[in-house]
């Protein structure tokens, strides 16, 4: 028998799964970093909406306040350290839905704009959003409707059109956060 052949040697050490290597290990922790630099540039509203630790909150606070270069720097690399320790992706998902990325966010975002498009064409529309959702502001989104259609009859920049989109959705994340 050829000493060298692989049938020979011992099996267990080949078998052995030592983790992830080291460069793997290396990806992990730049791409937890990153996430925590996404994190670093949000604003204090977009940061409450993301689920996560207070010492990562805290930390993220402290990059914020920071002035220099070389802090930020390391405070960045202990943002990304101290989500080893968490799962991240809860937060990527908040991420994502704040940057209007996921799948849900798209759809809800395209029945939000079909709603303002049927709203400019009926004004009967109004009813639906009333009894969909109790408490809506419909005097506003009567006057910002009628301020759309003038806007558009003349030629001028979609203020109200963009403004009926905004309180749409507001309506509708005051209705999905009950």
């Amino acid at each position: 028998m050829n000493p060298h052949s692989p049938d020979d040697h011992d099996d267990e050490e080949f078998d052995a799964y030592d983790g992830p290597s080291k460069s793997q290990r290396k990806r992990e922790s730049h791409a937890l970093q990153d996430l925590g630099a996404e994190l670093v540039r949000l604003n204090a509203d977009q940061l409450a909406r993301i689920p996560m630790p207070d010492d990562l909150l805290d930390a993220i606070r402290d990059h914020q306040r920071f002035r220099k270069n070389e802090a930020k720097r390391r405070q960045l690399q202990y943002i990304g350290k101290l989500m080893r320790s968490i799962d991240p992706e809860p937060i990527q998902a908040a991420l994502d839905a704040l940057k209007g990325v996921s799948a849900e966010e798209v759809a809800r975002q395209h029945r939000l704009e079909r709603l303002r498009e049927r709203l400019l064409e009926d004004e009967g529309v109004l009813f639906e959003v009333a009894e969909s959702h109790p408490g809506a502001d419909l005097q506003r989104l009567r006057v910002l409707r009628r301020n759309a259609l003038k806007e558009r009859e003349a030629g001028k920049p979609p203020r109200a059109y963009r403004d009926i989109f905004r309180v749409l959705r507001d309506i509708d994340e005051a209705g999905s956060g009950d």
